[in-house]
């Protein structure tokens, strides 16, 4: 659902990083890029009205205020939506080789990842 909400609302570039082997606090890394910052916190909202409606509510958000990188923590499954620069700062997508990486397609289908996993990704 995840996935599909950010894909379904032009969520830029979206990318899994599968972290679990690598963080204790979740499984998965979401991350993708609006526009702008009114497209960032668009795509915030849209995710947290489309989880809510499925029952799923998040432990934490940051980064509404400045609408630069919005973190949305839901346990196991933690987004990050950025402002393209920032998102081209930070580079956690390329903090470490080892963790398996997934872009998604505009479709919302997955393209080649990194390496295999045994869990099935948020959609």
């Amino acid at each position: 659902m995840v996935v599909k909400t950010i894909v379904a609302h032009k969520g830029i570039e979206p990318v899994l990083l599968e972290v679990t082997k690598f963080c204790s606090f979740a499984d998965y890394f979401i991350l993708c890029s609006g526009g702008s910052q009114r497209h960032v916190l668009a795509l915030a909202q849209h995710l947290e009205e489309a989880l809510a409606q499925a029952g799923v509510k998040p432990l934490g958000v940051e980064g509404r205020e400045e609408g630069q990188w919005v973190l949305m923590d839901y346990n196991t499954v933690v987004v990050h939506i950025f402002l393209q620069p920032r998102r081209e700062f930070y580079n956690l997508e390329d903090l470490s080789s080892e963790v398996p990486k997934t872009q998604i397609d505009i479709d919302g289908s997955a393209q080649t990842p990194s390496t295999s996993s045994q869990d099935s990704p948020p959609e």
